[in-house]
């Protein structure tokens, strides 16, 4: 079984969602021209990968392969609908912003992905913290692009923060530049992919100065000879 310390380096780094797997792009480039609405659309599709692998590892021994898949997607659609309701009563606002790509995060393939890949197949435990630890991952890529392209975009960082912090929130805005006049590319989609692209770019420069620092494997049989 994987441990615990894999799961998380797999959510988190590995085998991130969106810089490994590259899965729920459309969302990903779509919504995340400002870091809340990146951290936003991070947190409901976290919640939904946390509680759609609980369930999916709950009922894995009473479904029957044949039908396995309409079944998780059946509990898949039920999750986003309650988490949809929710942010319509207490994050109207928020949910305005983000629009289709609430209820599109049904059709994520990160998440009936966890389901089949690994949460069929787990225990209750461990198929929780893989949900947490791919949704963790899922959103720190949407709220780091969101807040490079809002601070190259527009100059401010956590603009419109009470969309999901309250009326309180509103003086968490803080202004890069005040005569800053934008940059238009960084909020239009094509700005999203050069983002994206950046952060690919990084990730992979960090893998090859790991591998390439880390000591050399020595084969004893090799060296005994």
């Amino acid at each position: 079984m994987t441990s615990n310390t894999e799961i998380t380096q797999n959510g988190l780094w590995t085998n991130n969602v969106a810089l490994v797997q590259l899965l729920g792009l459309c969302p990903l480039l779509a919504v995340t021209n400002t870091l809340v609405n990146g951290i936003g659309l991070g947190i409901a599709t976290m919640v939904t990968l946390i509680l759609s692998n609980t369930l999916v590892s709950l009922i894995r021994d009473f479904v029957r392969s044949e039908v396995r898949l309409p079944v998780f997607v059946l509990i898949i659609a039920s999750l986003v609908t309650i988490i949809q309701l929710v942010m319509q009563a207490f994050f109207y606002d928020l949910y305005l912003v983000l629009g289709i790509f609430i209820p599109l995060i049904v059709t994520n393939c990160a998440i009936i992905g966890r389901a089949e890949g690994f949460a069929s197949k787990n225990p209750v435990g461990a198929s929780a913290l893989d949900g947490f630890m791919m949704g963790m991952g899922f959103m720190l890529v949407l709220g780091l692009l969101g807040g490079m392209r809002e601070i190259i975009g527009f100059g401010t960082l956590f603009a419109n923060a009470e969309l999901m912090f309250g009326e309180a929130a509103r003086s968490m805005t803080i202004v890069i530049n005040a005569d800053y006049g934008g940059f238009l590319l960084a909020i239009l989609p094509p700005g999203a992919f050069f983002g994206l692209a950046i952060l690919i770019v990084v990730k992979n420069v960090i893998d090859d100065r790991k591998t390439q620092s880390s000591p050399a494997h020595v084969n004893p049989i090799a060296d005994g000879a």
